[in-house]
């Protein structure tokens, strides 16, 4: 889809830790273990278009520890906060109980937010937000997406525009550069993945 021009990428971390040489299991456990997982994420999208859609799955890893949180989630979101030639989004997936409590923990600590596959299907934002930010995302989630705001009477009255370009700032949310449609990245994952 032209409005799209994302490159999409599925990351399968099961997989990245079987080819790691810090682990022979799926078990995300040492800020090492951590590391080389992020930067095998990395080299993967060094080698993306100017701007790419990732799905980072943890559906295969068996136990995650906070120090393994901090380096293939944290690290990675705010790595692409920073001005960057590559724009990167991320979601989650595989984000269930054994693993919640601490990708929220390290998002949390370090004022991020991120969109989070938690049950096949249901996403939600993990991290430091606002009741308003949360608000919007999930009308943005219901909608899919909305046209840019110029656009008059586009928006919903729940949709905020300032609040919308907040969350595509935090990278919760894709603002085409074709269109200025405004995408959320649940719909966008189902859409190119």
């Amino acid at each position: 889809m032209s409005d799209l021009p994302l490159d999409p990428i599925a990351i399968d971390i099961g997989q990245v830790l079987q080819h790691t040489e810090t682990s022979l299991f799926a078990q995300l456990v040492t800020r090492p273990t951590g590391r080389a997982v992020r930067m095998a994420i990395e080299t993967r999208l060094h080698g993306a278009g100017p701007r790419s859609l990732s799905l980072i799955d943890f559906s295969e890893v068996s136990v995650l520890d906070f120090s393994c949180a901090d380096e293939v989630v944290a690290k990675l979101i705010q790595r692409y906060l920073e001005p960057d030639p590559h724009e990167a989004f991320f979601v989650f997936r595989g984000v269930h109980e054994p693993h919640r409590d601490q990708v929220a923990y390290v998002l949390e600590r370090q004022g991020l937010l991120a969109v989070a596959e938690t049950a096949p299907g249901a996403f939600e934002l993990l991290g430091v937000r606002t009741t308003v930010e949360e608000r919007t995302w999930r009308a943005l989630e219901a909608l899919r997406y909305v046209p840019p705001p110029e656009h008059e009477g586009a928006v919903s009255l729940a949709l905020d525009p300032v609040e919308l370009d907040g969350l595509v700032r935090r990278r919760v949310a894709f603002r085409s550069p074709v269109s200025g449609r405004i995408h959320a990245l649940s719909h966008l994952i189902r859409h190119l993945l």
